[in-house]
């Protein structure tokens, strides 16, 4: 097959935007970290309903205020995660999540009520699992900040500065398996991992999770970063992170549709891009404040 310059071209340039992008907010500061997860969380969500409509038409009829409400509510809980670095002055962005929570609560069913003329058990149940698999988890992901500020590095308590060791170890660790996992599926990959994603090989899946433990193994060793931490969480990432792309490649296979959206042309949506990372930041959370935990 010829080699499309115009198709290679918009998939270099759209990848090297977006990796600037990432860079940019989660090396710059927390502000920049959580606009940077805001945006990643909106745009999760709108993908997410439309998926969702697709597979059941009838949550495509959802009035405005369930379907813009229920992603405000998702945002109070990435408020609600945030900590004491986040405060602006005496306003804190953790109290206003858990008031703005708490207003969605009582707020959005008398509003469906009001607008719809009844309650739609099932569109509420899209929306509470949409709730679970994008804003908790990037909730989550805000809180692995805090986790990470609070962890002592090479001596040095990372506390009195900004750092996001956490979550970086894992994205890098899922971008480190992604791309292992399709190089060694394409050398030596012969077994379908999947029915779900054709592509994928157990060669490249195995290949891609050995490769992602011991590369991050070997640089937490090298920046004297705890070792066990980060090697779960590369673990966390291959194995979490692989299964959160088969499930995206179901409901996108539900759904009847190539990719989640288009926002990064020749690469797919957010959730495409994000289906991995979504999945296994609640895993790689969990590990890491169990690991953490003063005795």
């Amino acid at each position: 097959m010829a080699l499309n310059m115009a198709t290679l071209k918009t998939r270099s340039l759209s990848a090297a935007v977006f990796v600037v992008v990432m860079l940019l907010g989660l090396f710059w500061n927390q502000w920049s970290f959580f606009i940077l997860f805001t945006i990643i969380h909106f745009g999760c969500w709108k993908e997410y309903q439309q998926l969702i409509a697709k597979i059941d038409p009838e949550y495509a009829n959802i009035t405005p205020f369930h379907k813009y409400g229920v992603r405000i509510a998702g945002w109070s809980i990435m408020l609600f995660f945030t900590s004491d670095a986040f405060n602006i002055g005496s306003f804190s962005l953790h109290a206003a999540g858990w008031w703005l929570g708490l207003i969605c609560v009582f707020i959005l069913p008398i509003v469906e009520l009001l607008f719809a003329g009844t309650i739609n058990v099932k569109n509420i149940g899209y929306s509470a699992l949409g709730l679970l698999y994008v804003s908790l988890s990037w909730g989550l992901m805000i809180d692995l900040l805090r986790l990470s500020a609070n962890f002592e590095f090479g001596g040095l308590c990372a506390n009195h500065n900004y750092s996001a060791i956490f979550p970086i170890a894992l994205i890098i660790s899922i971008w480190i398996n992604d791309t292992m996992a399709y190089i060694v599926g394409s050398l030596i990959g012969k077994t379908p991992f999947s029915s779900i994603s054709p592509k994928k090989t157990w060669e490249g899946t195995i290949g891609g999770a050995i490769l992602a433990v011991v590369v991050v193994g070997l640089l937490a060793w090298w920046l004297k970063f705890p070792v066990y931490i980060m090697g779960g969480i590369a673990i966390i990432g291959a194995v979490v992170g692989t299964a959160g792309d088969l499930l995206e490649s179901k409901l996108k296979r539900m759904a009847n549709v190539k990719d989640s959206g288009s926002i990064m042309p020749g690469h797919g949506g957010f959730l495409d891009r994000f289906d991995s990372l979504l999945l296994a930041t609640p895993f790689a959370w969990l590990y890491v404040a169990l690991t953490t935990m003063p005795i």
